[in-house]
């Protein structure tokens, strides 16, 4: 379920400033995105896996935190983010 190293280091690549640019908000909220993906992928076929789900929940709320802090701090950086992202519809 963990993503591979390739996985993020294109990740990295697409959303940071540079290759070691990792703790930037739009590179932390676009690998959990991703870990979500994955997780959601993995619950459509463990409907039982209470323990992965609480898991997707705190990514998910750690996401809208993240989302939340670049909203009130940079408008234009979260707009453009969002429609990468593919959020928000």
């Amino acid at each position: 379920m963990a993503l591979t190293k390739q996985t993020k280091e294109q990740i990295v690549k697409k959303f940071g400033k540079d290759e070691h640019d990792t703790g930037s908000v739009e590179v932390q909220v676009a690998i959990l995105t991703e870990e979500i993906k994955t997780l959601t992928e993995h619950l459509k076929e463990h409907k039982h896996d209470f323990h992965s789900r609480r898991g997707l929940l705190k990514k998910v709320g750690q996401r809208r935190s993240l989302l939340n802090y670049l909203l009130k701090n940079d408008v234009s950086r979260y707009r453009v983010l969002i429609k990468e992202l593919g959020l928000r519809k």
